[in-house]
């Protein structure tokens, strides 16, 4: 037998009451699922089942709201045969409830309990909304029509009131189901191409569950409901189905279209008539890529040689850096304009390597050259040996620390002194290149 009414009309009467805690109920029915006897089980199932439908809303609400569900995907009852045959329905009874505490999640309102016709929730729907309202409602209704049970093995009470409340659920959920599809035809030759395919996609999955409804609707009618209490499906004409798909093949054949090729017209530019490429990269041709690249080429080519025209200048370079000595154009020490009162005949370049002539050099030594290039041994002096360290081992005069050096900077030393018999100062400089 199912649950006695009086027992569950108490239950109900619990759920009202603001003294009464609704998750110790609801904690209380779960564990009653973990019972190993599929009629136990079963019940508890229905109790839940019965306080969603018909109790308070919070009920439902601490369902969606936490993480407790049934589990029992795996659930077995092997104490007796009826067991193996019922638990496949416990299996999917429960399947079906964890499906619509989730739904009531995802939507914070039950269906089951929406305003419908005309004034319905799924009927005023915007195309937003709607879009990713029904494909929650499909879900639920996909989980009802998964119990699949036929008349002969509606044997017993418990299968049956759980049968009448999935029935009952049924109704309501294709109301609702029909309002929202009424509200998509509606709205559909006004959307974008994109949810056009999808709003014609959740018509033809539609159309495919109203013929799992109508066979739920005759098991129904074969257990003994009233034709009444069954409404009368009418399949939509096979029409309106092809009106909806060529409205949407011409909405994609327009934006197929709309990046069409088309030839350019005007005047002859370079490349005239080539076809215009299409915005997707990915899509421009072979022939247009190589054109445009051979055409950037030339364009780099030309600017390459007008730049070497600017730089050289009837092929007699320009830069005051790179001319000869024997040239006309200024040279490079008087680049800047400077007006040099050095002589013509400049001396080798050993001399003046640091641009300071004899007298405005201190440090030099003032004796005069008497060839045209100062000795290896006076180079050497001047910069060191080879390592750039001065060589004791030469026989020479460093012109650093030289008393005529030393004369010609700080001036001769005072008369009364006297000839110094020692240096005054001895300098180990050591010059690096």
């Amino acid at each position: 037998m199912g649950p006695k009414k009086k027992h569950l009309d108490y239950l109900l009467h619990c759920t009202n009451e603001p003294n009464i805690s609704i998750p110790q109920l609801a904690n209380l029915l779960i564990e009653r699922t973990a019972h190993t006897s599929w009629v136990v089980v079963y019940k508890a199932l229905i109790t839940v089942h019965h306080l969603i439908c018909y109790g308070n809303e919070r009920f439902i609400q601490y369902l969606a709201s936490s993480n407790c569900s049934f589990q029992l995907t795996n659930f077995l009852d092997k104490t007796n045969v009826s067991g193996y045959d019922m638990s496949t329905y416990v299996r999917r009874y429960a399947r079906y409830l964890n499906e619509k505490s989730l739904a009531y999640r995802t939507v914070a309102f039950d269906f089951c309990k929406a305003k419908r016709g005309n004034e319905g929730v799924l009927r005023n729907m915007n195309t937003d909304k709607l879009l990713k309202t029904l494909p929650t409602l499909q879900n639920l209704m996909d989980a009802l029509l998964e119990f699949d049970v036929s008349p002969n093995e509606l044997t017993n009470g418990v299968i049956n009131t759980g049968f009448m409340l999935l029935f009952r659920d049924l109704i309501r959920l294709f109301a609702c189901y029909n309002d929202g599809i009424i509200n998509l035809l509606e709205k559909y030759f006004d959307m974008n191409r994109k949810s056009a395919k999808d709003a014609l996609d959740l018509y033809k999955k539609f159309l495919v569950r109203m013929d799992k409804v109508s066979e739920f609707l005759k098991v129904a009618e074969s257990v003994g409901v009233e034709k009444s209490d069954i409404p009368d499906l009418v399949q939509a004409p096979s029409s309106l189905l092809e009106a909806l798909e060529q409205h949407l093949a011409g909405l994609e054949g327009s934006k197929k279209g709309s990046g069409a090729n088309t030839p350019t017209s005007g005047n002859a530019t370079p490349g005239a008539g080539r076809p215009v490429p299409t915005h997707d990269v990915n899509g421009i041709d072979d022939n247009l890529r190589k054109m445009a690249l051979e055409e950037e080429q030339k364009a780099l080519q030309q600017h390459n040689e007008r730049r070497q025209k600017e730089i050289t200048t009837g092929g007699k370079p320009t830069n005051p850096f790179l001319m000869s000595p024997t040239s006309s154009q200024p040279s490079a020490d008087n680049f800047f304009g400077v007006q040099s009162s050095a002589p013509a005949a400049k001396s080798p370049a050993s001399d003046d390597l640091l641009g300071l002539s004899m007298s405005t050099n201190p440090f030099a030594d003032p004796a005069p050259v008497t060839n045209g290039t100062k000795s290896r041994a006076n180079a050497a002096s001047f910069w060191g040996d080879q390592n750039g360290f001065s060589s004791n081992t030469q026989n020479t005069t460093n012109a650093f620390v030289s008393e005529n050096a030393f004369e010609s900077a700080f001036g001769a030393p005072p008369a009364s002194s006297g000839k110094l018999k020692t240096p005054l100062f001895t300098c180990n400089v050591k010059c690096l290149h």
